[in-house]
C-alpha cells in the first residue's frame, strides 16, 4: 500500500521523500517526481511515515549512522513526529512511543483499512491513536491518506480500532468462503450466489473487493493469509490485555493457523476458502479450538 499513498502524497503535497527497502520499487515514484533518499536517515523528516508489516520492521530503520535518529539529528529537526501506518500490537506501539520520547520523538499510530483500492482512490480508512500536538502536527498529512480519519485517543487506540476492524474483516471473508464452499456442494452457481448477497444484507466491501478472486480463484497477491493471522494475535493480545476471551476471534485464528500450516499463507486472504474447502472434504469433524481460560 505505500506505493498507492506515495502517489497521493506527492500528488496533495506537490513534493516527497520515499525510501524503500527495495529501490527498484520506488522507480515509478521517482518518474512521478518524488525524490529519493539513499538512506532511512535521509528520508527523516519532520513528519515521516512508515507502512510497513510489524514493529521490527520499523526498530531496523531507527537506529545506526543510516537510521532515522541520526537523520533527524542531522537535519535538525526539533519533535519529529513517527506516522506508523503498518497494522501492529498495540501494546507495542504504547512501548515504542515510551522509547522514543527519550530522544524527543512522538510516535502516532495510524493503521489503514481499506486495501490498496483504497489507497489508490484516496477512500482509506485511518484510525489514529497519539498526544494531541502530535497528532495536529500530523493531521494534513494523514488527512492527504484517507477520507475517514478519526482521532481514537492515546498511542496505541488506532491500533486497537484497527484490531476491532480486523476481526470483522477476517470473519467476513471467512463466513463468505464458507458460504460458497457449501453453495458448491450443493450444486448452485456462486456467481449467482454472489449477485444475491449484493443486493442484500449479505453485502459489504469485502466482497465488492474479492467477488472477483472467488469466481476465478485468482489468489496470488492482494493481503495475505499470514497477515491475516498476525493481526488476528493482535487482537488475542490486545483482548487478554483486558482480561478478555473473544470467542469469535479465537475460531478465526485457529481457521488462519490452519491455511498457513496447509501452504496458503502467502496467497491473498479470500483463499481461507481452499483451506474450508479441504477441511468440509476431509469428513474429519475438526472443530475450532474452544477458547482458553484465562490464568
Amino acid at each position: 500500500m505505500g506505493e498507492p499513498i506515495a502517489r497521493r502524497l506527492l500528488a496533495s503535497l506537490g513534493e516527497l521523500t520515499v525510501w524503500n527497502r527495495s529501490i527498484g520499487k520506488a522507480d515509478a515514484l521517482v518518474e512521478a517526481g518524488a525524490l529519493l533518499a539513499p538512506t532511512p536517515a535521509e528520508a527523516a523528516a519532520t513528519v515521516t511515515l512508515t507502512v510497513l508489516t510489524d514493529l521490527d520492521d520499523v526498530e531496523q530503520l531507527l537506529g545506526g549512522p543510516d537510521g532515522l535518529l541520526a537523520g533527524w539529528q542531522a537535519h535538525g529537526v526539533e519533535h519529529p513526529v513517527l506516522v506508523v501506518h503498518g497494522t501492529v500490537s498495540p501494546v507495542g506501539i504504547a512501548a515504542l512511543g515510551a522509547r522514543l520520547a527519550d530522544h524527543g520523538v512522538e510516535v502516532v499510530d495510524a493503521p489503514l483499512s481499506g486495501g490498496v483500492a483504497g489507497a489508490e482512490s484516496g477512500a482509506l480508512s485511518v484510525m489514529v491513536g497519539g498526544a494531541p500536538d502530535a497528532v495536529a502536527r500530523a493531521w494534513p498529512v494523514l488527512d492527504a491518506v484517507g477520507s475517514t480519519v478519526i482521532h481514537l485517543g492515546a498511542l496505541g487506540t488506532g491500533e486497537t480500532a484497527k484490531a476491532c476492524n480486523q476481526v470483522v474483516v477476517a470473519a467476513t471473508v471467512t463466513a463468505l468462503s464458507e458460504a460458497l464452499v457449501l453453495a458448491d456442494a450443493s450444486g448452485i452457481d456462486r456467481g449467482a450466489l454472489l449477485r444475491l448477497f449484493e443486493g442484500g444484507l449479505g453485502s459489504s466491501e469485502v466482497l465488492r473487493q474479492k467477488k472477483e478472486r472467488w469466481l476465478s480463484s485468482d489468489f496470488a497477491g492482494g493481503g495475505s493469509s499470514s497477515n491475516q493471522l498476525k493481526d488476528l494475535l493482535f487482537v488475542t493480545e490486545t483482548a487478554r490485555s483486558h482480561g478478555l476471551v473473544l470467542p469469535v476471534a479465537v475460531t478465526l485464528t485457529d481457521v488462519f493457523e490452519r491455511a498457513v500450516r496447509d501452504g496458503d499463507g502467502e496467497l491473498d486472504h479470500s483463499a481461507i476458502e481452499l483451506s474450508i474447502a479441504r477441511l468440509a472434504a476431509s469428513g474429519t469433524g475438526d472443530e475450532p479450538t474452544s477458547p482458553p481460560a484465562l490464568d
